[in-house]
């Protein structure tokens, strides 16, 4: 599964030929959650509540990259790095 991007301890991840919806799946330790992309919402899983907000605000930043990593991945090609939240 390639990482993405990683800042404030979270790392993004995305996996190739994952399932719909588009998601990708933020860890932080021993949490771990996929998020929806178009909604910025949490579908499964737990983060903390300040993590979460971080995440979410980083997919509304970045969701046009998000995007195309997602296809990118459907596709089994090279996914990029997205700039972390600073």
């Amino acid at each position: 599964m390639p990482k993405i991007s990683e800042f404030y301890g979270i790392v993004i991840y995305m996996y190739y030929l994952d399932h719909n919806p588009p998601h990708f799946h933020a860890v932080y330790g021993d949490y771990n959650a996929l998020i929806d992309i178009e909604n910025a919402e949490l579908i499964t899983g737990f983060l903390p509540k300040k993590k979460l907000n971080l995440v979410l605000a980083w997919c509304e930043i970045h969701k046009v990259d998000l995007r195309m990593n997602w296809e990118y991945s459907k596709n089994q090609e090279k996914l990029f790095a997205i700039d972390p939240l600073h």
